[in-house]
């Protein structure tokens, strides 16, 4: 690194997906950087790489619906911040039907060079073991979902608040040539097209009801991977185990990751599947395809047993078995304000899933903010928080204050992860065409269209970025 810059350093720990969209910010705001990653001195028990911003769970980023869905709204706000995750997501992506999939190893390769080729970026391979100290007077801490027991230790007494943790499990990835493609068949759900995609993005492997009975009772009895010291922590249900799915009930997954709804067999069309196992494509190449909704934590033996009753996977080879791992985060909504600083520590910051929030563009767009505040802070200068009506702004408050309140305990607040949302916004006044009514389906799209638009308006605003044409209009 060459540091032209006049200004001191901020120190941002983590080099996950946070903690490098926090380092790009705070550098192309003119702010050198000191971003400390243990890896690959110390790893984890998910990461099997030393490059940065690595997805260990699903290559998915899920919907790029930027008018109908608000993890797209998501995307489309950090797209217009110059978010180098998105960046990079959109340079090596694979098809997916409407969702934006990404190569793994293609996308972490170009946020490492991209971090590491910046001039006021200095990559620092080190354990961080306890806060950050007071000479680091700006910094970061996004250390994810996997940070380090040390850390994590000193977090916790110098908060003085009990850390929550929540399972997370992750999917198995099967190469390609070991499907059978004489059962199995192309197809995306109704057919449809996204970007990047052609309507046929997922395997499809078809299930009649006694094999979809018989694979639901071998999950049940499935040897599990058992964590005695972690009983009572629960999983979090956007990721749910496979077979922890199953055990709510026989149709579950057939309603589920496994529903068949929308596809139809192209080998025997007049014959409905009962349910579907989906496999979506992992890699540039086309030789890894992930098994969708798949998170396990069976053992690994009982893994390549029962997945090779799945018709079509028979002889399936896996790149990579399923896992499970415990997710830490902190009670952001009594421990932050709302640009994510430590109440109490001027200067020190978090971002990322160690925040609450659930999902890699989640986590990023955290630390894309984290990283606009602390340069902010650097250069002696105010931020305003994003407005609550964009995605930024409705994530950022759900973690910093807009939670829930229990029932169970009149006037103790309950903060569980999650995913951003259309829920999380302010409500919007929907326009009705003259003379029309409005109802089901037809106002559910109408509202998420006007929270998208709003939202985009805003975001533009806050950026400091022109509103299009049409829109100022």
């Amino acid at each position: 690194m060459t540091n032209s810059s006049s200004h001191k350093p901020v120190h941002v720990i983590g080099g996950g997906l946070a903690g490098s969209e926090a380092a790009w910010q705070i550098a192309q705001a003119g702010v050198p950087v000191v971003l400390h990653e243990m890896r690959p001195l110390r790893g984890t028990d998910a990461h099997k790489t030393e490059g940065l911003a690595e997805l260990v769970c699903s290559n998915s980023f899920r919907s790029d619906d930027a008018k109908a869905n608000a993890v797209g709204v998501l995307h489309a706000e950090m797209r217009m911040a110059n978010s180098i995750i998105m960046a990079s997501g959109d340079a090596n992506q694979v098809p997916a039907g409407g969702a934006l999939a990404v190569d793994r190893d293609g996308f972490s390769d170009a946020v490492t060079k991209a971090l590491h080729d910046h001039p006021l970026i200095e990559i620092v391979r080190e354990e961080v073991t306890d806060l950050p100290p007071e000479e680091w007077d700006q910094a970061i801490i996004a250390t994810g979902p996997l940070t380090a027991p040390s850390l994590a230790e000193a977090i916790g007494k110098h908060t003085d608040e009990e850390a929550l943790a929540f399972f997370d499990a992750i999917a198995p990835i099967v190469h390609f040539d070991s499907i059978d493609m004489d059962t199995c068949w192309f197809q995306s759900r109704y057919d449809k097209v996204g970007p990047g995609g052609t309507g046929k993005d997922y395997i499809n492997c078809p299930m009649n009801r006694e094999q979809y009975e018989r694979f639901i009772q071998a999950l049940l009895d499935g040897e599990k991977t058992q964590f005695k010291e972690w009983e009572g922590t629960p999983y979090f249900d956007g990721c749910l185990p496979i077979e922890v799915m199953a055990e709510r009930g026989p149709e579950t997954l057939r309603h589920g990751p496994m529903k068949p709804m929308g596809l139809t067999n192209a080998h025997k069309p007049d014959e409905k599947p009962y349910a579907v196992v989906q496999l979506r494509q992992d890699n540039a190449l086309g030789t890894l395809y992930n098994m969708v909704g798949f998170q396990t934590k069976l053992k690994y033996g009982a893994q390549v047993e029962i997945f090779r009753t799945i018709p079509g996977l028979e002889n399936a080879e896996f790149a990579r078995l399923g896992g499970l791992h415990r997710n830490t985060y902190i009670n952001s909504p009594a421990l932050l304000d709302s640009t994510l600083q430590l109440k109490g520590r001027e200067g020190l910051r978090f971002a990322g899933q160690i925040t609450g929030c659930e999902g890699y563009v989640e986590s990023a767009a955290m630390g894309l903010l984290a990283g606009r505040f602390a340069a902010a802070a650097r250069k002696g200068e105010a931020l305003t928080p994003p407005p609550a009506t964009t995605a930024f702004g409705a994530l950022l408050n759900h973690i910093t204050g807009g939670h829930i309140l229990s029932d169970d305990e009149p006037g103790k607040r309950s903060f569980q992860p999650m995913n951003v949302n259309f829920g999380l916004f302010p409500p919007v006044e929907i326009i009705k065409p003259e003379g029309k009514r409005l109802r089901g389906k037809e106002k559910s799209l109408a509202r998420k269209h006007a929270l998208s638009a709003r939202a985009l308006a805003d975001a533009r605003d806050w950026l400091g970025l022109p509103q299009p044409a049409a829109a100022a209009e």
